[in-house]
């Protein structure tokens, strides 16, 4: 993994620099919230300069083009070094508590219907330093690193970069994240789940289901021709078994689509189904945030229905909760991040 903090260090040990020198860039960064190269004056100039010449004068590759500000979101829109751009989300919650939604690729070519970054179609991967300077460009602007979610732009167990960039967010002299501050969304894709369980056991894993039927969720999400429920969920099986954590199924409600007294008993069977692991599947019930970008008109699902299904799953012995919006008046809530002004 060649990384930014891999390059410092080279350019430390070329000079011949002491390594004490490596362990003060890193002080300047993650402690003294320095931003620039030619600002550590803790380093002797030829080290800054050299810094500075090597890597750009900026710590952070990723820059604001955008910035939007709602009550307890804020959204960045971020532009890479070739151009192209990602988003970004602050949400804040009434405690003080700060968590950011991230990025893994620039749009997405799974082309979930009712997502508006699906509309984009995959430009590319992030590399890993692309996906933790997104965190990076938060901290050194003052805010506070409590946790973070792989919610934003693409599907993060599609990019391998998704795993260097967990090393880096969890090393102790960088981010110092722990495992269990992190949470990974996926549509499904099995390998990588399969790859989080083995490397990576205290993630948080995030399952996108949002139809309990194998055709209506083909129709919804295409990955499920690939990616088939039955043998996701087998994934996510062995994914509870192996760790022991929970696991948090995302379900969108799209009104008169999947959001049924049907749909709620097949969600609340599909998880019974799953024996003793069953209780560690944790449902987040979401409502639908519309945008104009999606190629067909959906319509959230009214507050009766929405209660109406709540219900159901926990008269069934689910355990189950409506997640809070955040962000929806800026286009900042799940399924609106489009990469635009």
């Amino acid at each position: 993994m060649h990384s930014k903090y891999k390059k410092i260090e080279q350019v430390v040990s070329r000079l011949n620099m002491p390594s004490y020198r490596y362990e003060q860039i890193l002080t300047s960064i993650f402690t003294q919230r320095i931003s620039e190269y030619t600002q550590m004056y803790t380093l002797p100039k030829q080290l800054r300069c050299a810094l500075a010449n090597e890597m750009g004068n900026s710590v952070c590759l990723v820059r604001p083009v955008s910035v939007k500000a709602a009550k307890q979101a804020g959204k960045v829109l971020l532009a890479l070094p070739d151009g192209n751009r990602t988003e970004a989300v602050a949400l804040r919650y009434e405690r003080g508590w700060e968590s950011f939604c991230i990025s893994s690729q620039c749009g997405c070519g799974f082309a979930c219907r009712f997502c508006a970054t699906g509309t984009i179609g995959l430009k590319r991967n992030l590399t890993a330093e692309e996906i933790t300077d997104q965190l990076l460009y938060f901290y050194l602007n003052g805010h506070g690193l409590n946790s973070i979610s792989f919610m934003g732009m693409g599907e993060a167990l599609a990019n391998p970069h998704i795993f260097d960039a967990i090393t880096l967010l969890t090393d102790t002299r960088l981010f110092g994240l722990s495992q269990r501050r992190i949470t990974i969304s996926t549509i499904g894709i099995v390998p990588g789940i399969q790859k989080l369980t083995r490397h990576f056991p205290q993630v948080n894993l995030a399952f996108s289901l949002h139809s309990p039927f194998e055709e209506q969720r083909s129709e919804l999400m295409p990955v499920n021709k690939k990616f088939p429920l039955y043998g996701v969920m087998n994934a996510l099986d062995g994914h509870i078994q192996a760790t022991g954590r929970k696991i948090f199924i995302a379900y969108t409600l799209l009104y008169h689509v999947n959001d049924s007294p049907n749909h709620a008993k097949a969600v609340a069977n599909l998880l019974q189904s799953r024996g003793s692991w069953g209780r560690l599947y944790h449902v987040d019930l979401i409502p639908y945030n519309p945008t104009d970008k999606t190629t067909k008109e959906y319509t959230p699902s009214g507050r009766y229905r929405i209660r109406q299904f709540y219900e159901i799953l926990k008269a069934e012995g689910i355990s189950v909760t409506v997640r809070a919006q955040f962000g929806s008046d800026i286009n900042a809530a799940c399924g609106q991040l489009f990469g635009g002004e």
